[in-house]
């Protein structure tokens, strides 16, 4: 990742815009906060919006465009949101139809963006306390799982909660439990940890996104709700339209990780 991880978040954004950097983002820009992206048209926007109301956990909004607006309200300066994330996903009716770097093309009027918390922000606590991460050691990206838990319905949003996962050890999930729940804004405490099949998992070896890591001998895995979700919500609800940033491909802002911690 060469010193990526000391960059500032505009240097790392420039760089995503450039299309030098084309992949997951985990451990970038240390310190800065980490967002996850969706656009819909207005026609949606207001189901979205009380979809992640109704959903804190999975979705946990950040900052929300004006409508046709790119740049976002309060949480980068100078950012656009159609060229500083590394890799977007269309989706069409429900249909994952393409991947790509920019998105101006594809961006309408009557768009509207928004902004959600992401676990990558965590990550930087959970290292500075000694815990491994798993998908940073290994470089990859993090493991991400559809569930069977089910959101709260908003409008003609409804579908499964997404969830990632970092194998830990049982000492280290409990002081992760302590650390990530002092960040609420980025999903803040699991959802789950142990038994995958209890929510709806049946191979922690084959995730619905992401990639697979290495579990070790004694290691438990432990899971985040994550804003992948809405992605699992389009392609069960199947708007004409939602464009998404791909798994682990984040936007950062200029946001600082402690102003989000609630301690």
């Amino acid at each position: 990742m060469g010193n990526y991880e000391t960059m500032a978040s505009n240097e790392i954004r420039s760089l995503i815009r450039k299309q030098v950097i084309t992949g997951p983002t985990a451990g970038m820009s240390k310190g800065f906060t980490q967002a996850n992206l969706v656009i819909l048209k207005k026609e949606h926007a207001f189901d979205f919006l009380l979809f992640c109301q109704r959903n804190p956990k999975s979705c946990p909004l950040l900052d929300v465009t004006e409508p046709g607006s790119f740049i976002p309200g309060t949480i980068a300066k100078e950012a656009d949101i159609r060229k500083d994330i590394p890799r977007y996903r269309i989706y069409r009716d429900g249909m994952n139809t393409e991947e790509v770097m920019d998105i101006t093309e594809y961006w309408e009027d009557d768009m509207v963006g928004f902004l959600l918390g992401c676990s990558f922000t965590f990550e930087t606590p959970l290292l500075e306390s000694g815990i491994p991460i798993r998908h940073i050691e290994e470089k990859c990206n993090v493991p991400m799982y559809k569930t069977n838990i089910q959101c709260e319905k908003a409008g003609v949003f409804e579908g499964p909660t997404v969830v990632s996962m970092r194998p830990m050890s049982h000492e280290d999930a409990i002081r992760a439990i302590q650390i990530t729940s002092r960040f609420p804004a980025v999903h803040g405490s699991p959802i789950h940890f142990g038994n995958p099949s209890q929510i709806g998992i049946a191979d922690i070896s084959k995730p619905d996104f992401g990639d697979s890591v290495t579990i070790k001998e004694g290691e438990i895995p432990v899971f985040w709700a994550c804003g992948v979700t809405p992605q699992a919500v389009a392609m069960q609800c199947k708007p004409s339209i939602m464009i998404t940033h791909a798994p682990g491909c984040m936007f950062i802002s200029d946001i600082k990780d402690e102003k989000l911690s609630i301690l």
